[in-house]
């Protein structure tokens, strides 16, 4: 009897060291969980503040370049030693626009490195004009009449954005495609704003993946297959539903409280082609965001009862 005693008081104290030492290993984890959910905080704090300002550096870059066009097709060459004076003898012959005063560079350069000779595709030129105004004229020239016909080549004048803008565009440019099947029109703004519509209802989207999800939204809906319209809902009315997003009159604009910077973090693991359009997203909401601040200040006071 007192042998089990005994071998069962050694048991209950090497239960209870086991248990003791369970319980500092678990506090010991819960230490460690909560200082990682700590810095896990802080990090998608840091995360976030540099979508932030990369979306600023975006946006300030995409107006440092207001000033700038590209111009493709010229032959390597062409320009000889002085871009500028080139540029501004060619352009208005070549545009059959009247400038006055006469068109003005800051600066006009080739951009990359040196083609070999015999390249089929020359280096792209890149030129900031003086006057701004006068860059306006330019690009809605080559928007209304381009390409323009220079002897055997095609010069195309596009404007200059940076490179998570170009990206952002590009993947509109993507889907656009699939817009004219669905019947839709629509536009590509500056610096990167599709504008879609369909029989009056219009929304604005400045994130590329927004637009794709709206338009995968859209298709799920069924389609006749021979007229290539949306069925009626009664045989006799004539009313069309419109697909979600797009349920109100009028143009939907662009709502900050649904912001992509909200989603930004979730998109950090993307490559980097979607988080440039996440960037261009967050800068368009910073400026929509200070406009409307802008606008609620200059709202007139009530009139006294």
């Amino acid at each position: 009897m007192d042998a089990s005693l005994s071998s069962l008081t050694l048991e209950t104290k090497s239960m209870r060291s086991d248990i003791a030492g369970f319980q500092s290993r678990v506090t010991g984890l819960e230490h460690r969980m909560g200082t990682l959910e700590a810095h896990m905080t802080t990090v998608q704090d840091r995360d976030q503040d540099l979508l932030y300002l990369r979306s600023k550096i975006t946006d300030l870059e995409d107006r440092s370049r207001r000033d700038n066009i590209r111009l493709f097709g010229f032959p390597e060459n062409e320009e000889g030693s002085d871009v500028q004076a080139f540029l501004g003898s060619v352009l208005p012959k070549l545009t059959s626009l009247v400038f006055d005063p006469p068109l003005e560079f800051q600066r006009a350069h080739r951009v990359g490195p040196k083609c070999p000779d015999g390249a089929s595709r020359p280096r792209p030129i890149i030129a900031c004009l003086l006057r701004h105004a006068q860059t306006r004229q330019l690009l809605q020239a080559a928007q209304n009449h381009g390409p323009f016909r220079m002897e055997r080549y095609d010069i195309h004048i596009t404007a200059d954005y940076s490179k998570d803008t170009n990206e952002c565009r590009k993947a509109f440019l993507a889907l656009q495609p699939r817009l004219p099947q669905l019947e839709m029109k629509y536009g590509l703004f500056d610096p990167a704003r599709m504008w879609v519509t369909k029989k009056g209802v219009s929304k604005d989207f400045y994130a590329p993946e927004d637009l794709r999800l709206f338009l995968d939204a859209f298709q799920h809906q069924p389609i006749d297959s021979v007229t290539r319209t949306r069925p009626q809902n009664n045989p006799g009315d004539n009313s069309y539903t419109p697909p979600p997003g797009m349920e109100r009159g009028g143009v939907e604009r662009y709502d900050p409280d649904n912001c992509p910077r909200g989603r930004a973090l979730e998109r950090l693991t993307r490559s980097h082609d979607d988080r440039g359009q996440v960037f261009h997203a967050v800068a368009q909401h910073n400026q929509l965001s200070e406009r409307n601040k802008s606008c609620s200040r200059l709202k007139p006071a009530p009139s006294p009862p």
